[in-house]
């Protein structure tokens, strides 16, 4: 009996203690210092009551690897600022790079006082993620800054939540109030990559300089404007996420509810929050959606509407004729902290069906038809091309900050068989041809017939000597 009390307990503790996130609950915390963790205990306690298990390493540990007989060791890695440039030989560029190919994901945070490693410098260069080359380079703003920790050196600003990068695109770190963001270190974003998105903006009077060259830094800045972001992520083909944040100071207990100034009113600093958001984001709390069943088939009855069964088999044929009438139909779910549901577009935006052969033939927006407990059932009616050959139904979804859907089944789509023509007396059009035709048989009937009943007249004949 004791044994099935145990067993009762551990099982309860271990669902308490489940991970929100939809790939795994294991993080590693990289801290050169363990003096430090102090500074980031909130922000820690925090990822530990969502579920995570957090390791905290310091770079240089013998025993510290990201992979493991070619798997993750982790799901997840919080990079924070070190002193020393190098990270050791478990996190280089090509050893994180390898770790987000594994679907892992990463949280940085630079600090404009210490050096940013090398290998993180390298790993932004292949994401097409610039910071300024030299060390000390921070972002100042004398207009959005707190007056009173900032009242000299305007490097602490005091910025509302981000809005939505695009009007189709959710918002996922919306939220009231006021961030600060103090000693950030810019980051301009590349025009060629279309993984990589910004977060949180800085506004249009801020600049990037360094405080120990500073007539050069203001006359040749890094960046300025909203050309500069204080907080960029990226997702890859894959899914895995990297964030990137401008100020470690953001993720420390000191700014999580600090009283600041911004002009003569003062706040209280929401950086819990966002730190929040932004961390639920990379870590795969949010933002994840989900395929269910995939389903086509073919209209045979007469109501021509799309049946909203919960109950229809995915049992998709493989062969359609040209010119027939096909519904299609989607689930999808939106994983949301530690459950999935029905995923909603925003109204702005189209999930689009695309029915193609080496280029779509159609593209169809789809239409919410049903929900269930944890998916919108999504679906279209159209008609088969006149054209034979192969085709797919393929759904091809990539928004930002939202994993990829790229979901496609392959149909052949064949000719008219040689019973399934119309019969020629069917066509109102051919009723002319048929009727010529008739006429023509006959009237050539009459006319051999008028031909052989018709004898010939008799003619006078004069023999001649």
């Amino acid at each position: 009996m004791r044994w099935l009390l145990s067993f009762t307990v551990a099982f309860v503790c271990t669902v308490v203690v489940q991970a929100k996130s939809f790939t795994g609950n294991r993080l590693l915390v990289v801290l050169e210092e363990q003096a430090e963790r102090e500074k980031y205990s909130v922000f820690l306690e925090d990822l530990t009551s969502r579920g995570f298990t957090t390791n905290v390493e310091s770079p240089k540990a013998d025993k510290l690897s990201l992979l493991r007989h070619g798997e993750r060791a982790y799901d997840h890695v919080l990079l924070l600022p070190a002193k020393s440039k190098g990270l050791g030989p478990a996190l280089t560029a090509n050893n994180l790079l390898e770790f987000m190919k594994k679907e892992g994901n990463i949280l940085v945070a630079l600090s404009s006082e210490q050096a940013t490693p090398t290998a993180v410098q390298a790993l932004l260069l292949e994401l097409d993620i610039n910071i300024p080359s030299d060390k000390g380079a921070l972002v100042v703003d004398h207009f959005n800054y707190d007056s009173s920790s900032a009242s000299e050196q305007h490097d602490v600003l005091l910025l509302p939540f981000p809005a939505a990068v695009r009007p189709d695109v959710k918002n996922y770190f919306a939220g009231e109030g006021y961030i600060a963001v103090p000693r950030a270190v810019g980051q301009s974003l590349g025009n060629e990559s279309p993984l990589i998105s910004p977060v949180l903006r800085a506004p249009s009077t801020a600049y990037s300089y360094n405080p120990k060259d500073e007539a050069e830094g203001v006359e040749d800045p890094f960046a300025v404007g909203e050309q500069l972001n204080l907080v960029s992520a990226m997702q890859a083909n894959n899914a895995a996420r990297f964030a990137i944040v401008g100020s470690a100071e953001m993720l420390q207990n000191k700014w999580f509810a600090e009283k600041a100034t911004l002009g003569e009113k003062v706040i209280t600093t929401a950086n819990r929050e966002f730190a929040q958001k932004l961390s639920e984001w990379t870590f795969k709390e949010t933002g994840v959606l989900k395929v269910g069943k995939f389903l086509h088939y073919q209209d045979e009855g007469a109501s021509k509407k799309l049946n909203t069964s919960l109950a229809i088999p995915e049992n998709n044929p493989t062969i359609y004729r040209i010119k027939t009438d096909v519904h299609f139909q989607v689930e999808i779910s939106e994983y949301t902290n530690d459950h999935l549901a029905p995923f909603v577009p925003s109204p702005s935006d189209n999930i689009q069906l695309e029915f193609s052969m080496l280029s779509p033939f159609q593209r169809l927006n789809l239409s919410p038809i049903a929900q269930t407990a944890n998916a919108t059932i999504f679906g279209v009616a159209f008609k088969t091309p006149d054209q034979h050959g192969i085709f797919n139904f393929r759904l091809n979804y990539r928004r930002p900050f939202l994993t990829n859907v790229d979901e496609k089944r392959q149909v052949t789509v064949r000719h008219f068989a040689h019973d399934e023509w119309p019969r020629s007396w069917q066509i109102s059009g051919a009723w002319v041809w048929i009727g010529g035709i008739w006429v023509t048989v006959l009237g050539w009937v009459a006319f051999v017939a008028v031909w052989l009943y018709s004898a010939p007249s008799e003619r006078s004949v004069k023999k001649t000597q």
